[in-house]
């Protein structure tokens, strides 16, 4: 049994790539980590659940706790959830984390929210042809994390937080949420 999660695989957007999905899988249970972190877009722009059935599938290979939240081509959000609900009573290792969370060893939580957060109050939340969120849904969301202070937080996103430093586009609400509760780790889904 692990005691702590110290070492954690992250990967970001598979979109449907099993082969290598599979490759990475394989190399998790060969290196010394005790956790695996996936962050959005997992199956390809399908409408097919079996997609997310064979994705969750090879999450499964590694029998390590892990956690994912959707990208904003994961919609319509009703067939990730359907095969997730599924999939998590099977592999009761396998956590979604999308606006809720989830315990690892050794008192760490994981929680995230997938999908696009925006702060731009004219847009609404979408979940049928893209995952969409108001900034403020999140917040309401990941609210019971002011009842965990004691636990060590892994924050999943899709969407990376405003950073003054890079001079590239997030959140400023996530970035807000990330300072007030100064989460261990924060793994977003970008380019590197």
């Amino acid at each position: 049994m692990r005691k702590h999660v110290k070492t954690i695989l992250a990967t970001a957007e598979p979109s449907g790539h099993f082969e290598a999905l599979e490759r990475l899988m394989r190399q998790a249970q060969e290196l010394d980590v005790q956790a695996v972190a996936v962050l959005g877009n997992l199956a390809a722009r399908s409408l097919n659940p079996r997609d997310y059935g064979r994705f969750f599938s090879l999450l499964a290979q590694t029998r390590l706790p892990t956690f994912y939240v959707p990208g904003p081509e994961d919609g319509p959000l009703t067939l990730y959830f359907q095969e997730a609900a599924q999939i998590e009573l099977i592999y009761p290792y396998l956590h979604g984390v999308h606006g809720t969370f989830a315990l690892a060893p050794g008192y760490v939580v994981f929680t995230g929210m997938g999908g696009i957060i925006t702060d731009d109050p004219q847009l609404t939340r979408e979940e049928q042809e893209t995952l969409r969120y108001p900034a403020w849904e999140v917040l309401y969301r990941l609210k019971f994390l002011a009842e965990l202070k004691d636990y060590e937080k892994v924050f999943l996103f899709y969407t990376p937080p405003y950073h003054k430093g890079f001079h590239e586009s997030g959140s400023p609400t996530l970035a807000e949420l990330i300072k007030s509760y100064n989460p261990r780790l924060v793994l977003v889904s970008g380019p590197e």
